[in-house]
């Protein structure tokens, strides 16, 4: 132990008096918490003394308070646990706005625990101040500016009470410098948090019981799984394992599900959505009986609403009643958390007397199968460049043997890495969905790796995206996390340019970018490994020697350069009108496109 460091105590179980920044510290032992995520400031001084003065809780220094965000968000959703960040007053609290609203849009449990300027100048534009509350009420479930020491601890509490149940999400605490250093008296957390948020748990008995009817009854159903399996908890995901296997239901996944049933099992279809399967769109297309568990209908998955699922019967589970209905009409809402609705529905199937109609189910599994044969995931091999699937395939192939972790950026790599790399366990999937965050994988990586230490986690990401929080290459070598940066380096923006190719006439506005690091030289700097590939021959081992290395590695892949990501469904277009990797010749592009720039097809 550092000399003049003191060990705090474990967790409280008395009223006792401490200073507000004691209290902060003291609370997170009390929760559970390990690791926090924070850059220093002025405001926030008193409390980096108190983490200076214990051992429990460790302190992982980022770059930039957006990375400080985004690696509690790895860190939240590869352990199901609360991730915490702390920023100080001003810029710090401004800069975590990002990482805020990303775990929102995706329901990560965040706790940002920002400083602000004493309480005497609030309002009087002092330096460093700005009005965090109101700039963060809206990418928050709830936040609290702290005015009384005494509030401190039951607030505290209280924030991570919300974070966590129900629904999770982001929380902030804005904490005054005064408040921080005065002193008052800790209550240490209760039973039952003295709040009024009490999500509901349990479904209503009768709303599953119809649930079960539908869809037994159902000639042609679908499951359609999202984040919220996964946010349950292990024992949602393994319920929806044994539901599937009850009922032999073809199943597909969000973006943010992927993980929750396995991408090794038999009625996977794979994701669907904008650059999901063709099996998995069709079948949501022409479903009779869908049954939505712990997702939200985004745009990215309905592409066009009035055309979405015509001809079936709408389920939907979710724990936020906020969610039901708000976009898709649906049959049947049943508001309640995913593991706890659906092993009701798995043991009154169980119970069931109603006979499933096996001719109509296998006839529905044949016309799946002939979607599947269509095999919408084929590229055209190249013997002389990198194709990006192909890079993605060996990653998968080469990486199954270990306990493998999976971040991302945001554009064609992430949608390629959701196509081709299986997931057959939840929480090893990490990536921004909603808010779609370029910047995003690489701190993720950084949280990842500090849960797990012996694990292997690797960010994907483009050129273009790796650029956005690349200086978190310097805290995970300060802090020994051996992350593997793989780059798809196409020297494009490749989404930006692939959306000007379809829609906008070939017009590449600004989308290539002509000043490219020298992606080795860059990791050498930082004190990293670097390795570049452009050769097909010479990838496995590349691969191999990037997996062998325990320190952080930039992997640069040089890939072909024009690769297009398909399928893909063109905006405002329903399921069954997806442009295809087959189809996709130029002059079917081009005969596809309107004066406008639309898409017709």
């Amino acid at each position: 132990m550092t000399a003049g460091k003191r060990e705090a105590g474990t967790g409280s179980t008395e009223q006792r008096e401490m200073t507000g920044a004691e209290m902060v510290i003291q609370a997170m032992i009390d929760h559970g918490v390990e690791h926090i995520f924070g850059y220093p400031g002025g405001a926030v001084l008193p409390i980096y003394d108190e983490l200076f003065q214990q051992d429990q809780v460790q302190h992982i220094l980022v770059r930039h308070e957006q990375g400080a965000g985004h690696a509690a968000e790895g860190y939240a959703r590869s352990t199901g646990k609360l991730g915490v960040m702390l920023v100080t007053s001003g810029p710090g609290a401004t800069n975590a706005v990002t990482p805020l609203q990303d775990a929102l849009m995706d329901s990560i449990p965040l706790l940002c625990i920002s400083g602000q300027v004493p309480t005497s100048l609030i309002g009087t534009d002092a330096f460093q101040e700005a009005d965090t509350i109101g700039i963060t009420r809206p990418c928050t479930k709830h936040n609290w500016l702290v005015k009384d020491v005494n509030d401190l601890s039951r607030i505290l509490h209280e924030a991570i009470h919300v974070a966590t149940t129900g629904r999770p999400g982001p929380v902030l605490v804005d904490i005054p410098k005064d408040i921080q250093f005065a002193t008052g008296i800790y209550t240490p957390p209760q039973t039952s948090p003295r709040t009024s948020y009490r999500p509901n748990l349990n479904g209503d008995t009768n709303d599953i019981a119809q649930a079960v009817e539908m869809l037994l009854s159902a000639k042609k159903p679908v499951i359609y799984s999202g984040g919220g399996v996964i946010n349950s908890g292990p024992a949602a995901s393994k319920l929806l394992r044994e539901l599937v296997e009850l009922g032999n239901f073809p199943i597909t996944s969000t973006l943010m599900g992927l993980g929750a049933y396995p991408a090794s099992g038999d009625n996977w279809l794979g994701m669907l959505g904008m650059h999901g399967t063709y099996e998995a769109n069709m079948t949501m297309h022409d479903c009779d009986v869908m049954l939505c568990v712990g997702a939200r209908f985004d745009d990215r998955i309905t592409g066009r609403l009035d055309a979405f699922s015509p001809f079936s019967k709408k389920i939907h589970i979710d724990i936020d009643a906020s969610s039901i209905n708000k976009t898709v009409r649906v049959d049947l809402p049943i508001i309640g958390d995913v593991a706890h609705v659906l092993e009701d529905m798995n043991r009154q199937i169980r119970a069931s007397s109603i006979s499933q109609d096996k001719d109509a189910l296998g006839g529905w599994w044949d016309q799946i199968k002939r979607w599947r044969a269509r095999n919408s995931l084929a590229y055209k091999p190249n013997d002389d460049v990198i194709m990006p699937q192909y890079a993605l395939e060996r990653l998968n192939a080469l990486t199954k043997k270990h306990k493998t972790f999976i971040t991302t950026e945001v554009g064609q790599h992430q949608m390629w890495a959701a196509q081709f790399i299986h997931f057959d366990e939840p929480n090893r999937w990490m990536t921004s969905g909603g808010l779609g965050t370029m910047g995003y994988g690489l701190p993720a990586a950084l949280g990842v790796q500090i849960a797990h230490p012996d694990a292997l986690v690797i960010d994907v990401a483009g050129d273009a995206s790796i650029q956005m929080c690349i200086q978190e290459m310097s805290a995970a070598i300060q802090h020994g996390a051996p992350i593997k940066i793989f780059i798809l380096n196409n020297q494009y923006m490749g989404m930006v340019r692939q959306w000007q190719q379809l829609l906008h006439g070939n017009r590449l506005s600004h989308s290539y970018t002509e000043a490219m690091p020298d992606f080795v030289k860059l990791a050498e700097a930082y004190g990293a490994h670097g390795i570049r590939c452009s050769k097909p021959s010479e990838l496995d081992a590349a691969i191999e020697e990037m997996i062998a290395i325990d320190k952080p590695v930039i992997f640069d892949c040089r890939v072909a350069n024009l690769a297009n990501c398909f399928p893909m469904i063109p905006s405002g277009k329903a399921h069954n009108e997806m442009l295809l990797p087959d189809e996709a010749t130029d002059e079917v592009v081009a005969n596809a496109i309107d004066a406008e720039g639309r898409l017709l097809v």
